[in-house]
């Protein structure tokens, strides 16, 4: 109980309760307010580029469409496609409705697809053309229980004459005329708007429950830390099935006003080319695609003078990758993050991007940090597991009590990732907690050794795994993409001097190309399992 204050001194009133706020999921329409004329959306695949105006009205008629088939009020749209403007449409529509976007990952296979979506129990499923057959596939595995009749829409593009299921009508047909205002749903910052899946190195994907609250604060630390301004681009190379997709820049874009350009696939030609074509500014991606990117031919002739900054997250950027960006004037940083929190998690301070190159930073405005272990935080300077805290966490996994309780239990986000903080209060990340081995005794981080390795002239790529060994216990085999050439002693008098000797591979191998998982991350998973056992 509160005192009023009055001049009777015992007037009392009872504490506010939790208040919904009309601007929660009013993105469009907020934004189309306060810069109506304003591009917000490129689709570079069709040429069509949208403003804020158009994206609120495309908005307004997708809400109808959503909520003919009870995609509102905790409802669901499960979406199997590619980056398009059809789900900019639906998380904004989603929005108005109180409904929930559920994008699944195109590139999983049947089974991973049919467990997935029958968690997620969509009202509706959107497909793009190309998937067609495998949504067919999906539905009718027998580890799928969505019901048979569950509504299916299939969209494509206009110079997409293919045919689709006679029973699935064409999302064109059913999006209704009418883009006047919608009425919007009562949606607090508690509430569900995205489901967002995990990258699935290891089983079936867990369903991530990201809240408006997420969306939000998120979006916050990412303006903040990063300055984002209204004049800012950025080619979408993350697919929107993935909260980088998102999460990363997408959403922090159309909070400031910026613009986001996609398209259907990633090309690193037409990447470049989009720089100077849209002036992009700003840029994040994995470091496979900004490595792709540098090793182009096009690279050399491509103006990046627009650019303000490149981030690199998803994994360990190589050395000779932010190299070859630093060379082109560019500032490339590392930064971190995961679907459960964030994605954006840190900020680099400026001036210190080539100086803390290994370093992804030090914690963003409203994020809190720490490492620990069994016993609780280590002191500075030791290794021990990343754990997150602050609003803009997801808020569990869905449909799994003991797997959030894992992971979000004590108010802090389980990264599952090792890192260490240095005297200056910068950040480095130097494995997953399951990568870690034991050699004669001590702890090895991959990517520690990886790091070092990456740079000899031989090697494109490499991953480490601890393999078992009669005399060590175990001991790291460097698995290779590149010049197979390469032999391990000549790795070694290489490696001599810059990493300690337990810490040097003492086995090799290779591979043509790396597997890779979710976007375009190197499956260490897929590796082990390959190269693991001896």
């Amino acid at each position: 109980m509160v005192t009023d204050g009055g001049e009777s001194g015992d007037s009392t009133q009872t504490a506010p309760t939790a208040q919904t706020f009309e601007w929660v999921g009013a993105w469009s329409e907020r934004r189309a307010r306060l810069s109506p004329e304003k591009t917000g959306l490129v689709d570079a695949t069709s040429g069509r580029a949208f403003t804020y105006r158009e994206l609120d009205a495309r908005a307004n008629q997708t809400a109808r469409l959503l909520r003919t088939h009870d995609v509102a009020d905790g409802g669901r749209v499960a979406t199997l496609s590619r980056n398009r403007p059809e789900l900019v449409d639906c998380f904004f529509a989603t929005g108005k409705t109180g409904g929930v976007l559920a994008p699944l990952s195109h590139r999983l296979a049947p089974p991973e697809l049919a467990t997935m979506l029958s968690t997620v129990d969509p009202e509706l499923l959107v497909v793009e053309s190309p998937f067609v057959d495998l949504a067919r596939d999906v539905l009718g595995h027998d580890d799928c229980s969505v019901t048979a009749d569950v509504e299916v829409l299939v969209v494509a593009d206009s110079s997409d004459d293919g045919s689709h299921p006679d029973d699935w009508s064409r999302y064109d047909d059913e999006l209704p005329d009418d883009d006047s205002p919608v009425h919007r749903a009562d949606v607090s910052l508690s509430d569900p708007h995205l489901f967002l899946h995990t990258g699935g190195s290891t089983g079936v994907p867990k369903e991530t429950v990201v809240t408006h609250q997420s969306i939000v604060w998120n979006s916050f630390n990412t303006v903040t830390a990063w300055g984002l301004r209204p004049e800012d681009t950025t080619p979408m190379v993350f697919p929107m099935f993935h909260t980088g997709g998102w999460n990363v820049l997408t959403v922090p874009l159309f909070h400031v006003g910026g613009t986001v350009v996609v398209a259907r696939e990633f090309d690193a030609s037409a990447v470049l080319r989009s720089i100077a074509e849209y002036d992009a500014s700003v840029l994040v991606g994995v470091p496979a695609v900004l490595r792709t990117m540098c090793r182009h031919d096009d690279w050399a002739e491509t103006d990046l003078s627009s650019l303000r900054f490149v981030k690199s997250g998803g994994g360990p950027c190589r050395q000779a990758v932010m190299e070859a960006w630093w060379e082109r004037d560019v500032d490339l940083s590392q930064g971190y993050g995961l679907t459960e929190c964030g994605p954006n998690n840190f900020a680099m301070p400026e001036g210190s991007f080539q100086e803390k190159a290994d370093s992804v930073g030090v914690p963003a405005m409203h994020v809190d940090a720490r490492i620990v272990d069994d016993d609780g935080p280590v002191p500075q300077g030791e290794v021990g597991e990343l754990e997150l805290a602050g609003f803009h966490a997801a808020d569990g996994y869905w449909q799994a009590p003991a797997e959030s309780e894992e992971t979000f239990g004590d108010g802090w986000v389980s990264t599952g990732d090792l890192a260490r903080l240095d005297d200056d209060g910068y950040y480095y990340i130097v494995g997953r907690t399951k990568n870690m081995y034991v050699s004669g005794g001590e702890n090895v981080y991959p990517a520690e050794v990886e790091s070092v390795v990456s740079t000899h002239p031989k090697v494109e790529e490499v991953v480490v795994v601890g393999v078992p060994d009669e005399q060590w216990g175990q001991v790291g085999k460097a698995v290779v993409e590149g010049d197979e050439s390469l032999t391990l002693d000549e790795l070694r008098d290489f490696l001599d001097g810059k990493l300690a000797r337990f810490k040097v591979p003492k086995r090799l191998a290779f591979v043509d190309e790396m597997p890779t998982s979710g976007p375009s991350k190197l499956d260490r998973e897929a590796v082990e399992a390959a190269f693991g056992e001896s």
